[in-house]
């Protein structure tokens, strides 16, 4: 038995011996990762160690310095692989750890250095015959969303209107990725109106609630109640605001009364659509990001108090709605209540947190620790950049970033959300051209980025995840396949780095991939899609046009014509010859390729 195996098989014992007790980060003895290996390729060094038990994640340090980017809010990485690119030799170390608090010991030490040239070739084989899994689909639970109330909009932002295209655009992720629910902020906003005080009595009105839900129902998704912001005439400090449409973030000044409130919009929930409706298909997130101080003023004691008002208020209606959070920035928080309800007893059905810019983190440890190994995982907010107007996402280096973490969190994570699907977004201004950086799916206007196609592609893979090998030169090349029950076959293959300042390309980490599909008989339609700086990428049509702020009509028709999911080949009819089939291609980074073997 290997140390690493050793290892985990004490792990387990140790929470088996536990169930039911917290087992707080700071409690434990963290040991350093094991097996560091730096091995250098084309234009990177891939780093690999063996697994920690008690890790979440892991942090990758170059000369000492952790391993990270100007806009990326978490540096950990949940897996047990890094590739480093766009950096010269260098001496690397990892720790785990197990909080974002607790930080055990260094590795020893591995130097390595890059190679020069490229494009390096990567083998890729695909057994069409073995099946690893159902193929987990992280997406599909759940998508964010601007501040619900913006459905009602009759405003235009560049000529385009934008609560119907907002509608519009969570139509089609609903239509085209199979998304299930859509969280957004602010249902307890002013312009929503749910809240008064009319001497000194409280008053609530839920008609323009009912309004937006009502649009989301028709849709065919289903609201995950972000319990938030706080209404004026219920706020210790309403001077307190965050965003353009000034959402308040104070506590209440009183907590009865915020209890008071929650229920009250609960039990008119229920007696609208039903209690099966919401205990089915509904949940209840308290707060926002509470570890930031833009977003709650008030202490964190504060806000766990707010946490247990609201989960009881939640919980009293029926016992069987879900509620959790703590809808955290960066990972924070996450410990912190779990060691919270643990003491007061307050119900915690979900566990919610947000990354940008990286891959999310495993807390499924920090869970078993804490006696709650069961308990779903949401990220209730994900995407490449937390930074209005970045513009990493706009482009394919967005659509690579979006399947590494998509295929990271697969079978251990139960919700991923991209945030958000449209860029019909007022946080910090109104959208002030087409492409601005930001953070939807969707354009104004409803055209579709490449990350847009890359869930495309990803929805397109089958049910039934097969087993994949990849060798090589490979750096930032990953592979996902599975089979359809009609025998379809489809491999998506992307290249990536998370270095955004190579987001625009780098040519030394082009790959030459060839690709074999084993375990198929007869003849197959191949079809072959990509995604990159050519190809499925409407910003780059854009700028052949000329660029600006704003098209004209006339150039509205040409981008929604040309604004489609290309193939870099034509569609060509193949046989297996020796049980497979083999496809050689370029994949530069950042590039996607979608393989996808259809029997005649």
């Amino acid at each position: 038995m290997s140390t690493a195996d050793a290892a985990r098989r004490d792990w387990r014992e140790r929470v088996h011996q536990a169930s039911g007790q917290a087992v707080p980060a700071a409690e434990l003895s963290l040991q350093a990762p094991a097996g560091l290996r730096a091995v250098p390729g084309a234009g990177h060094v891939t780093l690999t160690w063996e697994p920690v038990p008690e890790a979440i994640g892991y942090l990758v340090r170059r000369d000492g310095v952790a391993v990270s980017q100007p806009d990326v809010d978490v540096a950990a990485v949940p897996a047990c692989r890094y590739v480093d690119t766009g950096h010269g030799p260098a001496s690397y170390t990892v720790a785990a750890i197990a909080s974002m608090e607790t930080v055990g010991p260094v590795s020893e030490a591995v130097p390595a250095a890059p190679l020069a040239g490229g494009p390096a070739a990567v083998s890729v084989r695909v057994d069409a015959a073995a099946v690893t899994r159902d193929l987990p689909r992280p997406w599909r639970y759940m998508i964010g969303s601007e501040h619900l109330s913006y459905l009602l909009s009759k405003d235009e932002t560049g000529g385009r209107p934008i609560g119907e295209e907002l509608t519009e655009a969570l139509r089609v992720v609903r239509a085209e990725f199979g998304v299930e629910t859509v969280r957004a902020h602010a249902i307890f906003g002013d312009d929503l109106g749910v809240y008064k005080e009319v001497d000194g009595q409280a008053v609530y009105d839920f008609g323009k609630v009912d309004e937006v839900y009502d649009t989301i129902m028709a849709l065919g998704l289903r609201p995950i109640v972000e319990l938030g912001y706080m209404p004026r005439d219920l706020a210790a400090d309403p001077s307190r605001t965050v965003f353009g449409y000034e959402a308040i973030v104070s506590p209440p000044k009183d907590f009865e009364a915020w209890s008071d409130l929650v229920r009250a919009l609960v039990e008119h929930l229920v007696d609208r659509y039903g209690i099966q409706e919401l205990i089915e298909n509904w949940a209840f997130e308290v707060w926002n990001e509470a570890n930031l101080a833009v977003f709650w003023t008030g202490t964190p004691e504060e806000y766990f108090l707010l946490y247990d008002v609201s989960a009881a208020a939640v919980k009293n209606v029926h016992p069987s709605l879900r509620v959790g959070g703590p809808a955290s920035a960066a990972n924070g928080w996450v410990e912190e209540l779990l060691a919270h309800v643990a003491e007061s007893g307050a119900e915690l059905d979900f566990i919610s947190t947000h990354t940008y810019g990286n891959a999310p983190l495993d807390w499924r440890p920090a869970l078993a620790r804490y006696g709650r190994p069961d308990t779903p995982v949401w990220w209730t907010e994900w995407g490449p950049t937390p930074t209005h107007f970045h513009g990493i996402g706009d482009g394919p280096f967005g659509a690579t970033f979006l399947l590494h973490g998509m295929k990271s969190a697969a079978g251990r994570l139960a919700a991923v959300s991209h945030w958000v699907a449209s860029d019909h977004f007022e946080e910090l201004g109104r959208p002030p051209r087409l492409f601005h950086g930001g953070f939807g799916l969707l354009t104004v206007g409803n055209l579709r980025k490449p990350r847009f196609h890359a869930l495309t592609l990803a929805t397109r893979l089958g049910d039934a995840e097969l087993a994949t090998v990849v060798e090589g030169d490979a750096g930032g090349v990953e592979v996902w396949a599975a089979r359809h029950a009609d025998g379809r076959v489809g491999v998506l293959a992307w290249n990536g780095t998370l270095n955004q300042a190579q987001a625009d390309g780098a040519p030394e980490l082009s790959r030459a991939v060839s690709l074999t599909v084993a375990g198929l008989d007869g003849d197959y339609t191949l079809t072959h899609h990509r995604v990159d700086e050519w190809h499925s990428n409407i910003g780059a049509v854009w700028r052949a046009m000329g660029g600006g702020d704003w098209p004209l009509e006339h150039q509205w028709d040409k981008l929604r014509s040309d604004n489609t999911l290309d193939e870099l080949t034509p569609a060509a009819v193949v046989t297996a010859e020796g049980g497979g089939v083999t496809v050689d291609f370029n994949l530069p980074m950042p590039g996607v390729s979608f393989v996808e073997l259809t029997p005649r």
